[in-house]
């Protein structure tokens, strides 16, 4: 078990930039009435550079490592879908929902089905199902479909995070633990985000949804560091 004194210490600095541009985007707090390209640039840029964590590690690892690989793609779908909801009130919304829809496919592939956790899928169903029944009401037109679509995406891809957090044991990792709690927190942002805009104001809507997204795409990055291929690898060597 990697302890998380030695994570902190080997991980931290290549998150550096990550926070570094977390925080311009806080700082700078450009108004959402008032979209451009700057306004994308630094929306994105904290996405940016957990590619750049993510390449850090090198390029060969990703090659090497297809879990890693698809988080890194969905984090270019995820720099896309930010991009897209700059400009949301310009009717890009729905571009946007697509690129993250696209992005929890991604993930959901990079997490595996193994294990399969049947009764954390229950759960994550009947959750996404009280979900939507709370948004079912404020939902016209298309969107009562495509937000339908893109709930029951982001419950499968928390599900598969999910699935193989073991919290005690010698099965315990802490980047399972990293991609669990990543996958909570983007579902809460995406959450607040629907409820917002569907339904009613959500008091500092635009200051929670994007610290828990910032949080989740950091956590899920992080989670493909320790790849899973690897332990796998090793379970059937020692099953041999």
């Amino acid at each position: 078990m990697v302890s998380p004194v030695t994570v902190v210490k080997s991980e931290g600095p290549k998150l550096v930039p990550f926070f570094k541009a977390t925080c311009v985007y806080f700082v700078l707090w450009l108004p959402s009435s008032s979209p451009s390209w700057v306004s994308a640039l630094v929306k994105c840029l904290p996405i940016f550079c957990l590619w750049l964590f993510l390449l850090a590690h090198g390029l060969g690892f990703l090659l090497a490592h297809p879990s890693a690989t698809r988080i890194f793609v969905g984090l270019i779908f995820s720099a896309l879908g930010d991009a897209f909801l700059i400009w949301q009130d310009q009717g890009y919304f729905v571009h946007g929902l697509l690129m993250f829809a696209v992005t929890h496919m991604f993930y959901a592939s990079a997490f595996g089905m193994r294990p399969l956790a049947l009764r954390t899928g229950l759960v994550m169903a009947v959750l996404s199902g009280l979900c939507y029944a709370l948004l079912y009401p404020c939902l016209t037109g298309a969107f009562t479909y495509l937000v339908g679509v893109y709930m029951a995406l982001i419950s499968f891809m928390g599900w598969r995070a999910v699935a193989g957090l073991q919290l005690v044991g010698t099965a315990w990792r802490w980047t399972e633990l990293a991609a669990g709690s990543g996958a909570l927190l983007f579902i809460v942002s995406d959450l607040t985000i629907a409820l917002n805009k569907f339904c009613f104001p959500v008091p500092y809507s635009r200051a929670l949804i994007m610290s828990t997204y910032y949080a989740a795409q950091m956590l899920i990055a992080l989670s493909a560091v320790e790849s899973r291929e690897p332990v796998e690898d090793y379970r059937l060597s020692k099953a041999k």
